[in-house]
């Protein structure tokens, strides 16, 4: 089971660590529009889509990072002030109605990448195919998917040996 949730975790890193890398192309991007505007008075054609594409790209491969690391609302403040048997029961329906929440959320975007797909969709400017951004931002809510998967896992043991101590 470690093996399983340090193999999500380098997972969700490195799709951090992409994320990471679409923030830095961002900032490049916008700083060379910029320059290319003011002094060439020759903007960046499509530089609009390129920034829209890179946000999205960021959220998307950034997201399953940041649950891994519990960077997302909780409510610990009132788990905390409940029975222990009690707050393990909360925590897995939490986790499950959030995998269940993000399953649908990721069949959707596999769906709509595939209608993008074949509707042969475009960014305005660029006329990039915007169908592989929608599908790289479905890998990253596969990867939260994951994630959750493993916690509600981890709950689910914990609240066992809870019920099995408590007997």
């Amino acid at each position: 089971m470690k093996s399983l949730d340090g193999l999500i975790e380098n997972l969700s890193r490195v799709m951090d660590r992409l994320a990471g890398l679409c923030i830095v192309l961002m900032m490049l991007l916008i700083v060379s529009n910029i320059i290319l505007r003011a002094v060439f008075k020759q903007p960046l054609v499509g530089a609009v889509d390129y920034v829209n594409i890179l946000i999205a790209l960021t959220i998307g491969l950034s997201i399953a990072y940041c649950a891994v690391q519990d960077g997302h609302i909780a409510i610990g403040f009132i788990m905390d002030k409940m029975p222990a048997p009690a707050a393990a029961v909360i925590e897995i329906i939490i986790n499950l109605i959030a995998l269940v929440f993000w399953g649908f959320v990721t069949w959707y975007m596999i769906g709509f990448a595939q209608s993008m797909n074949a509707n042969g969709l475009v960014a305005s400017t660029s006329q990039i195919p915007l169908s592989p951004v929608v599908y790289v931002i479905a890998l990253g809510l596969m990867a939260i998917c994951l994630v959750l998967l493993s916690r509600l896992a981890q709950c689910i043991y914990e609240g066992y040996v809870l019920w099995v101590r408590a007997a």
